[in-house]
């Protein structure tokens, strides 16, 4: 059977967070089910899409395929090759100085899972001594940060020596909550190799950005006569500043959508940015503004509050 990369069935990345795949899945389910799509070979893909899902879409699975590929099924069941690639090499080359003819086996798997057993039982361990283990950790960043990506530096204390470890981490632009970022060999350690550090992404609001569902929200402050007359503003965005229309009449609250300027959602889109209007007055009034307050008071009609307005 030919190897089938989930992540091109699923058309995401394989830095894809949980959501990512579960709407890349519903999308093309209904794409390719066959009561709906005319396509040919509509039916094989909707088989395909469905076959991806259930691996991606389960944490334990989706990590044995990150790191076995095509061989992640026989891992699980316990008879595939050991978890290094290069605890395979090494037993290529040593089997036979531990006394097995491979001959006697039908397969190179089992010449590995016989080998693994003899090292397990030598070494006093399980059935093998497996190689070091994958680790996860979680990196935070700032949404701006997020967007932008780049190298950045962290240091993060070894599950298994308690040691202060410093990792150089690229962090992929547009990055989404939840997804993972693979570090090769930086895992746990043993004496026949190392697993992996895997990054668990969360995005935390900073000082100007925030995040609400998909959308990004960003304060605006005003002043009360632009607020009443309305203004034309620069607005700060993750991707420079833009010029903003503040309409008459904009109460503290008022959320003012700028379409496509959020953050992204899938390759090539972009959530909604909104910035959120918040009015504020000045602490001290000079003589003539505290007089223009007072008439302006003294002649409007609007009452802010409904008992007042009796």
């Amino acid at each position: 059977m030919a190897y089938k990369n989930y992540y091109e069935v699923l058309e995401v990345p394989r830095t894809a967070s949980e959501d990512e795949i579960k709407r890349a899945y519903r999308k093309l389910a209904r794409k390719y089910h066959p009561d709906v799509s005319k396509e040919a070979g509509a039916e094989q893909r909707f088989k395909d899409v469905n076959e991806a899902n259930e691996v991606l879409k389960d944490p334990k699975k989706r990590d044995l395929y990150d790191r076995y590929g095509e061989a992640w099924k026989a891992v699980a069941e316990g008879h595939g090759p050991p978890p290094d690639p290069r605890q395979r090499e090494r037993v290529q080359e040593d089997f036979g100085a531990a006394g097995f003819d491979p001959n006697e086996f039908s397969d190179m798997g089992s010449v590995f899972e016989a080998f693994f057993r003899r090292a397990g039982r030598d070494s006093g361990g399980a059935d093998w001594a497996p190689a070091g283990a994958d680790q996860e950790a979680t990196i935070a960043l700032a949404i701006e940060d997020a967007f932008v990506g780049g190298e950045r530096s962290l240091s993060l204390v070894d599950p298994t020596s308690g040691e202060q470890r410093q990792y150089n981490v690229r962090i992929p632009a547009g990055v989404r909550a939840g997804q993972r970022i693979r570090l090769a060999g930086q895992g746990g350690r043993s004496a026949r190799g190392a697993g992996d550090l895997y990054l668990r992404v969360q995005l935390r609001p900073s000082d100007r950005f925030r995040l609400e569902g998909d959308d990004v929200v960003t304060t605006l402050v005003v002043a009360p006569w632009e607020a009443a007359l309305g203004a034309s503003v620069t607005l700060p965005t993750l991707d420079g500043s833009v010029r903003l229309k503040v309409p008459a009449g904009s109460s503290s609250g008022r959320k003012i959508r700028l379409k496509g300027k959020g953050y992204p959602t899938a390759p090539g889109t972009r959530s909604d940015l909104y910035a959120e209007v918040r009015i504020e007055v000045p602490t001290s009034l000079s003589e003539e503004e505290r007089k223009l307050l007072e008439r302006w008071a003294e002649i409007s009609s609007f009452r802010p509050r409904a008992e007042d307005a009796a």
